[in-house]
């Protein structure tokens, strides 16, 4: 059983920038992994970026490419999301989420994943 716990979530302006952290505790937690998704209000979440257990793949939605950059630390069971250059449309509860046997093909779907946190919210404000 893998838990994960979202921070950093906070009000920041246009343009500007801020460092999601997501801490995990579990078993072979090195073993998942991980995305970042987003939801607004009801609607549908929405896949923001992942990357491959030993960390050397990452990927990303079209809207962040460029902008947004994830990271993982399995030493001590982190990961991260670098968000610059932020829009109004960033605007969002971005969920940490981790799981085992997530491939190219279904990493976009939030069905692939097993554990979820509980969610940070980033508001972007001009």
């Amino acid at each position: 059983q893998i838990q994960l716990a979202e921070s950093g979530g906070r009000l920041v302006h246009t343009g500007g920038s801020l460092r999601l952290s997501c801490a995990a505790s579990g078993p072979d937690f090195w073993r998942h992994s991980v995305a970042w998704f987003r939801q607004v209000g009801g609607k549908e979440h929405e896949f923001v970026a992942s990357i491959s257990t030993g960390g050397g793949s990452t990927y990303y939605s079209d809207s962040v490419q460029g902008r947004f950059a994830i990271s993982r630390d399995n030493a001590n069971n982190m990961v991260f999301l670098q968000m610059d250059s932020l829009r109004h449309e960033d605007t969002a509860v971005y969920y940490c989420t981790a799981s085992r046997g997530v491939t190219i093909a279904t990493m976009r779907a939030p069905s692939s994943f097993e554990y979820w946190g509980q969610g940070t919210q980033v508001t972007v404000s001009s």
